[in-house]
């Protein structure tokens, strides 16, 4: 009697196909697991709000996760990724960090009319009391006013009106050194 001896198979050709789909499986997985991180609200009302920390001079984390962006203002850079240290940057994050330390991290968020900006940050205006932590920034020369957003037309003036007088006070980035510096540069 002869036996009929079958070619060995190797296993993994035999479950290469299970294999791949399971490999592809895992990748997709892990890759979902490691776009979810730590996310804010997907909305948010105007309303008082815990604050965890300053990000910058012009954004802060809200204790819920939420990232807001101060309408209205732009401050010199810090914490940019590739990008330099901005002159007057550090001064701007420290005058936002005192200005939550004073408001005891709780403070209060209104809104006009754009939620959120390109990067899914708040846009808000952040008050503590009556003063606005955005007006202040741009009253002590430590941010820009930005008028070329969509936002209200009594705020724009009230920053307009910051800008000028830290402008004609000579503060912060408006100050003669940081424009001795910049006539210098080629």
């Amino acid at each position: 009697m002869s036996t009929v001896s079958r070619p060995h198979r190797r296993y993994w050709h035999e479950h290469r196909g299970a294999a791949f789909w399971f490999g592809l499986l895992l990748l997709m997985l892990w890759r979902a697991y490691s776009a979810s991180g730590p996310r804010g609200p997907e909305r948010l009302d105007e309303g008082v709000y815990d604050v965890r920390r300053a990000v910058d001079g012009d954004t802060i984390l809200l204790a819920s996760g939420a990232r807001i962006r101060l309408q209205g203002v732009n401050t010199p850079e810090t914490v940019k990724p590739n990008h330099p240290i901005e002159a007057w940057g550090p001064e701007a994050s420290q005058f936002t960090k005192d200005f939550l330390a004073k408001a005891g991290h709780r403070v209060r968020l209104t809104f006009s009319l754009e939620r959120k900006d390109r990067y899914d940050r708040f846009l808000a205006f952040v008050w503590s009391g009556d003063v606005m932590l955005n007006e202040e920034l741009v009253r002590a020369g430590l941010a820009y006013a930005r008028r070329d957003y969509r936002y209200s037309s009594a705020m724009k003036r009230r920053f307009t009106q910051a800008q000028d007088d830290a402008h004609r006070a000579g503060r912060g980035i408006w100050s003669k050194d940081v424009a001795i510096a910049a006539n210098d540069l080629p």
